[in-house]
């Protein structure tokens, strides 16, 4: 979750404590619902197509799918399939019910089929249907270790066919253990009181949450909303609103997990972004397979692209903590792919899941305590690898996904970069034993790379995210809050970390001339030592040059020395000049502050590590949060 500002601390406005009858367990069904037919998404852009295909005349609710005489429907699809393979590998069911309610005008084909991990298709079952009423199909769960999915296929023969109540169940557990949803916000209250309703809006998925904890770390409160207040009215005393000071991403889930395991050790806790597009059946997905699984499992949902809704951005992914690298794919997994086109027929193990939206199991909160107060950026990192090291794995589960803002529309020159620096080094330095001098030497071809690009700001975020870091455990003693506040104020000394309006930059447009870039050059080294010598000495072309977001390459823009390059939001441009002294005074920092993290690196990685327990205890989250125990306040 973004965090663009900091605020003035604020106190809880609760007035009681929640009550702990609504967070215990629940009596199971006599078969658990672990995914249903849905055939529209919940918004107006997403594509129907990923839901369910229909050839034909067709119409579709929600919950329901209409085919004329000769129509066809195939659920083979993003949100359509059942995800047999993850339902094979980690959970205790052996076999799988689907049952649907059939409206039927003369016949219907109802075709039950699997694939495999190659994506060959194979039918399991068929039926002849001559009549309205429902049908079940029961299939075991044997034949899908390494891939493969079941959905099913309908045929409207000689007349219309209705399709509703669709539902894939399985065997009850002994028990099904309670669940809440945590949302962090920040000045984001229209966002989140969407996603709030999104939740309300399923009365399926609303009576198997217990609780709904909204976290408002803003100005700008999301109780004020006209939606959060009706919303209220249906979530009822499920609803649980707590304002905190602004404590960054970490600090607003864990505060989720923190009341959560106050109530009642044995509840689960939904993490989930504010500003995502919330698909309700996700939940329910997550839900259930987590009551399933065979051990304690992280149930985490994938993410789908919310500026091109139909792509998803990746199957499953894992970290690189010697080189401070997440957010990697997964071998085979599917990246920045239309599910309209692919399916993962796959199975790919995830190392961790991000926070957008992600079911954490209470023996897992118990076992290994709560996340570190890092503030932002790879919190959901550290919590993950830390849970593995403690024996609990990641699944992330296809077709069940939320919509979140595309990565590649935010600048890598941001405020957020300091975090990310800071923080790769602190998780690096907690679970394996990072290299000073490979690290050293990284950076430096980094930073090398941004000074000749002119993105002075960025490589002043950068070393100041090192710098912090060698600071030890103590910079994180309230949270990130000054930390934050005090990068978004240092950089505004560099000029070209400011974005302006592309029409109005202050820039005499008529003299602007757009440089496309060509091929990438094939010896970077050699091409970097270039064109770091053209921009010391000034031998660059000279006058105002254009540069797309797409060109904006460093071996591209270090050819010129005054630049207007296309901000990666496409929402204004920032102007880069060449600033020599500037540089200079970057490179000499560079060198100083890399020498430190080769000497320092090993005492400084054992002095986090030792840091840890009271980092992640109550007691320090308690002080964070002011020492407020239980809020509520709807």
């Amino acid at each position: 979750m973004d965090q663009p500002a900091a605020q003035a601390a604020t106190t809880d406005t609760a007035t009681e404590d929640a009550p702990t009858s609504l967070l215990s367990d629940h009596r199971p069904p006599d078969r658990l619902v672990v995914a249903r037919g849905v055939f529209t998404g919940p918004s107006a852009i997403i594509n129907d197509n990923l839901y369910a295909v229909a050839k034909g005349e067709a119409s579709r609710t929600r919950g329901s799918l209409q085919l004329a005489k000769g129509g066809k429907a195939n659920l083979n699809t993003y949100f359509g399939r059942f995800a047999a393979s993850y339902w094979q590998r980690w959970t205790t069911a052996k076999a799988v019910r689907v049952s649907v309610a059939l409206d039927v005008e003369k016949r219907a084909r109802v075709r039950l089929v699997a694939s495999d991990i190659a994506g060959h298709h194979r039918t399991v079952h068929t039926a002849e249907v001559t009549a309205s009423g429902t049908l079940a199909i029961d299939t075991a769960l044997d034949r899908f270790v390494d891939g493969g999915a079941l959905w099913l296929e309908v045929d409207a023969r000689g007349g219309a066919v209705g399709i509703s109540n669709l539902e894939w169940t399985v065997d009850a557990p002994d028990h099904v253990r309670p669940v809440a949803i945590a949302i962090c916000t920040f000045n984001r209250a229209d966002d989140c009181a969407n996603t709030v309703a999104a939740l309300a809006s399923d009365p399926t998925v609303l009576a198997s949450i217990d609780a709904v904890f909204v976290v408002d770390q803003g100005t700008d409160l999301v109780r004020d909303r006209e939606v959060y207040q009706a919303t209220a009215a249906t979530l009822g005393d499920k609803l649980r609103y707590i304002q905190q000071p602004n404590l960054g991403g970490a600090g607003g889930f864990t505060r989720g997990l923190y009341e959560v395991s106050l109530v009642n050790e044995h509840a689960d806790v939904i993490l989930m972004d504010d500003d995502i597009l919330c698909e309700p059946e996700t939940v329910l997905r997550l839900n259930a397979f987590a009551n399933m699984t065979v051990e304690p499992t992280l149930v985490g949902a994938q993410m789908m692209f919310l500026l091109n809704p139909d792509y998803l951005n990746v199957g499953a992914e894992y970290v690189n903590l010697n080189e401070l690298t997440h957010g990697q794919k997964v071998p085979k997994a599917l990246r920045n792919t239309s599910m309209l086109t692919r399916k993962q027929e796959r199975r790919v193990d995830a190392g961790y899941n991000a926070w957008w939206t992600c079911l954490i199991p209470a023996e897992v909160t118990a076992k290994i305590g709560l996340p570190l107060p890092i503030f932002f950026q790879w919190d959901d990192v550290e919590y993950g690898v830390r849970a593995r090291e403690a024996g609990f794995v990641t699944v992330t589960l296809p077709n069940a996904a939320v919509w979140h803002a595309d990565f590649y529309w935010k600048d890598f020159d941001d405020w957020a970069r300091y975090f990310s620096t800071r923080n790769s080094l602190i998780v690096g330095s907690l679970h394996t034993e990072l290299d000073g001098k490979a690290l050293s030497k990284t950076f430096f071809r980094q930073l090398s790379e941004h000074l000749v690009a002119m993105q002075y700001g960025l490589v002043h975020t950068t070393l100041q995210g090192i710098e912090d870091f060698l600071e030890g455990p103590k910079i994180l003693a309230d949270g990130g809050i000054e930390a934050m506040a005090e990068i978004r104020r240092t950089r505004a000394e560099y000029p070209e970390t400011i974005k302006h309006e592309a029409a109005t930059a202050p820039v005499p447009s008529a003299h602007m001339h757009t440089r496309r870039a060509s091929g990438e050059p094939s010896h970077m080294k050699l091409i970097l030592i270039k064109r770091a010598i053209g921009q010391w000495f000034g031998r660059t072309q000279h006058g105002l040059i254009g540069v797309t977001r797409e060109d904006a390459h460093w071996w591209h823009v270090s050819l010129f020395d005054h630049v207007v390059v296309t901000d990666a939001s496409q929402s204004g441009v920032r102007i880069r000049q060449r600033d020599k002294a500037t540089a200079r005074a970057l490179l000499l920092r560079t060198v100083k502050v890399l020498r430190r993290l080769r000497t320092e690196l090993p005492e400084v990685s054992r002095a986090y590590r030792e840091a840890v327990p009271a980092l992640t205890s109550r007691e320090n989250w308690d002080r964070l949060y002011g020492g407020k125990p239980h809020s509520r306040d709807r």
